[in-house]
């Protein structure tokens, strides 16, 4: 493809992209793809073309087969799983970023990926809060970023052994804490990092589902006590199942007191903490050795741009330090190379569409955008609390309500069943989606709201499509 065919093929492409976002704002699409398990597979060729094909044809199978395989994400009526915001200034960025091809591996082989991340990662840090101690990379997820955090605490517990004897050398079993509504990827992150599962330790939760820091106390020490080495806390801002806020500057001073690593997964939660109203959330977050914040979540960054803050870079380096002589330069020691700060040696300049969004939309315009999120979670909450034989079952720090209808004499499977029915009628309707899921064995659905585009109206025509669903009427 030469330069003037990529510049028809791309008008093309933008034209098409632009559509699509209009028909999806507008609900003219189903938000849950109707696809049946294969039929993309099967509407595609089984080998490879064998000769070129104009890109005419790949838009029209892009229309043709891609699109109805797609779960429409961005509709102002998705209210499942989290918000995955991407903000059209974003996908901009990230075309932006494709077309240049950079490939970062040290700074001289991209200064401007380089310094626009330690300009962004900055904006950023100062939009949260955080302190001016927090040094921050672009990470791809936020499971990415807690296995190196992971890793970090392991390495500082056992003084570096990985350059020595790794886990096998280390005198006792280290031990990583959580809570049971942790997000998965934490128990992933503690298998790759070697601690193994009978090491990682389930500390017990408060009424609203948040970790309880006196169980945190004492947990730690049982474990110094039969032996174990405490190792790391991880604390939670917004859980994927309720939006529970764990008591990070409790669970900080007792990391301190037993010189545990503490990270904060705030993935999804963290990015409210640009609303100066909403930082009591993480009150002592300066007590945290790591946290992730996911811009490409409810901020609206284009997946996949996860921002991981350390309290100690050099800590960081030195676990992840790679230095072969073919990617040293006269500016090493004078300026910073990310691939020291992760896993991946190159990474890709993914800086440049969370630059775009905070230019295009400014501190203020993401503070109006999640405040009106916050607002239009309490109004529903409230019409919950309202009404009969409707239970709300946890708090709504955010932007998630979880929710549970309940009819008089329906119990236990019986009621399960009943959830499961009337969230999986409004899904298959294509008009809007809900996830469903399990909170202590029980089956509830969570409204999570945050898409870009969802207004005042998205919110009341679900919460009547809730009310017709389940108990056969609206308001």
């Amino acid at each position: 493809m030469t330069p003037e065919e990529f510049r028809r093929a791309g008008h093309a492409l933008v034209d098409w992209i632009a559509d699509y976002r209009a028909k999806v704002y507008r609900g003219e699409l189903p938000v849950l793809s109707v696809n049946k398990p294969g039929a993309v597979r099967a509407a595609l060729p089984a080998a490879p073309p064998g000769a070129p094909e104009p890109f005419d044809a790949v838009m029209r199978d892009l229309d043709a087969v891609i699109l109805p395989g797609c779960t429409n994400w961005q509709s102002p009526d998705f209210f499942g799983y989290f918000p995955s915001n991407s903000a059209l200034a974003a996908v901009l960025g990230d075309f932006a970023s494709t077309g240049l091809a950079q490939l970062g591996l040290n700074w001289q082989s991209s200064p401007a990926l380089t310094e626009l991340e330690e300009v962004t990662t900055d904006w950023l840090r100062q939009m949260l809060g955080l302190p001016e101690a927090f040094r921050g990379v672009i990470q791809g997820t936020a499971s990415e970023a807690t296995l190196v955090a992971l890793i970090c605490a392991r390495e500082r517990a056992t003084g570096h052994a990985a350059a020595r004897g790794g886990l096998q050398s280390a005198s006792k079993p280290l031990v990583v804490y959580v809570t049971a509504h942790s997000h998965s990827s934490v128990d992933k992150a503690a298998l790759l990092a070697g601690f193994g599962r009978e090491q990682l330790r389930l500390v017990a939760t408060d009424d609203a589902f948040a970790m309880d820091p006196d169980a945190f106390a004492a947990a730690v020490r049982d474990d110094i006590a039969r032996g174990a080495r405490p190792c790391a806390v991880v604390a939670t801002t917004g859980t994927t199942g309720t939006t529970a806020i764990d008591p990070v500057d409790a669970i900080g001073r007792v990391a301190a007191e037993h010189g545990l690593w503490l990270h904060v997964d705030g993935a999804m939660g963290g990015a409210a903490m640009i609303l100066p109203e909403c930082r009591h959330l993480w009150t002592g977050i300066e007590r945290a050795d790591s946290l992730v914040v996911n811009p490409h979540k409810w901020l609206g960054v284009s997946m996949d741009c996860s921002t991981y803050y350390v309290r100690d870079p050099q800590h960081l380096v030195r676990v992840m330090s790679t230095n072969p002589s073919y990617l040293q330069t006269r500016a090493d020691g004078a300026t910073i190379n990310y691939r020291d700060w992760g896993i991946p040696l190159g990474r890709r300049m993914r800086a440049l569409k969370l630059w775009f969004l905070i230019r295009e939309q400014g501190v203020a315009g993401l503070q109006a955008r999640l405040r009106r999120d916050l607002t239009l979670a309490r109004w529903l909450a409230a019409k919950v609390d309202a009404a009969p034989h409707w239970v709300r079952l946890a708090p709504v720090p955010l932007q998630t309500v979880c929710v549970r209808h309940e009819p008089p004499g329906l119990s236990g499977e019986a009621l399960d069943a009943h959830t499961l029915d009337w969230v999986g009628r409004i899904n298959a309707s294509g008009r809007a989606y809900l996830t469903p899921s399990q909170l202590e064995g029980r089956w509830m659905v969570r409204v999570s709201l945050g898409v870009e585009q969802s207004e005042r109206q998205h919110v009341e025509a679900l919460w009547r499509r809730m009310r017709e669903a389940a108990e056969g009427r609206s308001d």
